[in-house]
């Protein structure tokens, strides 16, 4: 005999239909299909005790141009065949021009620079020992020989962007001497400190298109990189982002500091790079006598990022990688997320999207204490998870976490607090449900992808608890982001006998696991 059980909307019925006598060595046969009542979404989302780089913003007084004085104002004006300058201090600041080639020789201090004007074929190159303002308003400057903008100062230059500039250099250089770097259409030997609210555009045909030997600083302004044969911006020091919008296109790095670290605020982010998306490049691992001073570290405390890229990684931190708040949205080639060292998660709405690697990846250990994560990695011929450790630490103590893959590493039960669960995926384009045997829902979301391993960690799991996995059905005034649902009614979904019972922090019902195929210590598999 063969039973098909039916339960919608809190009316069970029950039907039997007898297909053929049975004989005395028959076995019966029961499947168990259900319909899942109305279930009320919640959002819930706790949080741990974050761990990390939990306070550092770089503040830095002396980076406010508001605490600088300015007693000089030398005035530049560019024409195609000319620039008109207006200089009171002609003795401490000797200006040169050839054509509409302008040097500036400065020794004195608390001097501003306003330029404005338009040139298809000139340039301007700024020596001094002292900090200064630069003031951009309508500039447009094209360069048919060597960067657009050239500051042979180790100093601090604030960078006030007022109306729409735009900078553009050669794809060669020449006439470059041999003491001297040049390596962006906008070049500074010291500090570049951005604020205004004007907009800068950048094309960099040679190499960079904002380039520092020491650190770069955006305040406020909108920086628009429209393409740079190497990285849109690039450091040696570090790079902090306070706030503004930065677009950037590059046939490498879209931010890359060399030899330091970056932090990020607040700003918003747009950013499409063949190479890495965001990356502090430093690889200790590389170095046969490593700098121990330098800490090649990426925070980000808050803004919104959509970066996309082509053969490199999202966000990369050589050092440790530390998430705060803040809007990512990724779609990378290699790893969405990589840190060489400890990865830690407080926080944010995170969505990492991966074609070729692993969606997040550190080789020292995961911590995650809050925020929303959903990582995919959609590669099926090589053993990439959603989350990566290495088989090191994966702690989780808050926030939700869905990660999609061939496979996951495992968390670390000993040192999670939240629990979690790893089962098999489902098709793709389905809507997935999971609720406790009595109606109360732990997670609606729509799988985008057929993938063979879902983890999912969440405080609706609860121990002692039971749960069912359906599928199908719909979701009734409902809000969701990147497919996860934290409002609305679950309706009509199909229960087909899937169940857990949790019973330890990581509960195992199915999918596979990294390629250690070992799990965390204490694990449940």
């Amino acid at each position: 005999m063969k039973y098909t059980i039916f339960k919608k909307v809190g009316i069970l019925a029950v039907v039997f239909a007898v297909f053929a006598a049975c004989s005395s060595d028959d076995e019966s046969e029961i499947d168990i299909v259900a319909t899942s009542e109305d279930i009320v979404i919640t959002s819930t989302n706790s949080t741990g005790t974050a761990e990390g780089d939990t306070d550092n913003t770089g503040a830095d007084e002396d980076d406010l141009v508001e605490n600088a004085t300015f007693g000089n104002t030398v005035q530049i004006v560019f024409s195609n065949t000319s620039a008109t300058i207006t200089n009171p201090v002609p003795d401490d600041v000797v200006i040169t021009q050839d054509g509409v080639d302008v040097v500036i020789n400065s020794s004195i201090s608390e001097v501003a620079y306003e330029v404005s004007g338009t040139t298809n074929d000139g340039m301007l190159k700024i020596y001094s020992d002292k900090k200064f303002k630069l003031s951009l308003t309508d500039l447009s400057i094209t360069n048919t020989d060597g960067p657009a903008i050239n500051i042979q100062s180790s100093k601090t230059i604030f960078v006030i962007l007022e109306g729409t500039n735009s900078l553009t250099d050669a794809s060669s250089y020449s006439n470059i001497p041999d003491d001297e770097d040049a390596k962006a259409t906008f070049f500074s030997e010291g500090q570049l400190v951005f604020s205004g609210s004007g907009a800068l555009n950048v094309a960099g045909n040679y190499k960079h298109g904002i380039a520092s030997d020491d650190y770069v600083r955006v305040i406020s302004g909108t920086i628009t990189v429209t393409e740079a044969a190497s990285d849109a911006i690039h450091t040696n020091d570090y790079i902090i982002v306070d706030g503004g919008t930065l677009n950037l296109t590059a046939s490498s790095d879209g931010m890359d500091c060399e030899e330091g670290y970056i932090i990020i605020n607040d700003g918003t982010f747009n950013i499409n790079a063949v190479d890495d998306g965001i990356v502090a490049s430093y690889d200790i691992d590389d170095e046969e006598e490593p700098d121990d001073s330098i800490t090649p570290n990426v925070t980000i405390n808050g803004g919104d990022f959509v970066i996309s890229t082509s053969e490199g990684e999202g966000i990369e931190a050589k050092g440790i990688m530390t998430i705060n708040d803040g809007t990512i949205n990724i779609s990378a080639y290699d790893d969405g997320i990589n840190a060489i060292g400890n990865l830690y998660i407080n926080g944010g709405h995170i969505y990492v999207y991966s074609t070729l690697n692993d969606a997040i990846d550190s080789n020292a250990g995961i911590t995650i204490t809050g925020g929303t994560t959903i990582a995919i990695s959609v590669r099926t011929d090589e053993p990439d998870g959603s989350f990566d450790t290495d088989d090191n630490l994966f702690k989780i103590t808050g926030g939700t976490i869905l990660g999609l893959a061939l496979n996951t590493s495992f968390p670390t039960v000993s040192e999670s607090t939240q629990n979690s669960v790893i089962f098999d995926g489902v098709s793709s384009n389905t809507l997935l449900n999971i609720q406790s045997e009595d109606g109360t829902e732990a997670l609606t979301y729509q799988v985008p992808y057929s993938v063979n391993t879902i983890i999912y960690s969440n405080a609706k799991l609860e121990t002692g608890k039971t749960y069912k996995i359906y599928t199908g059905g719909s979701v009734s005034s409902g809000t969701e982001v990147n497919g996860l649902y934290t409002s609305g009614t679950y309706i009509g979904g199909t229960y087909l006998g899937d169940s857990f019972t949790i019973n330890s922090t990581v509960t195992q019902i199915g999918g596979d696991l990294g390629p250690t195929g070992e799990p965390g210590e204490g694990g449940q598999r």
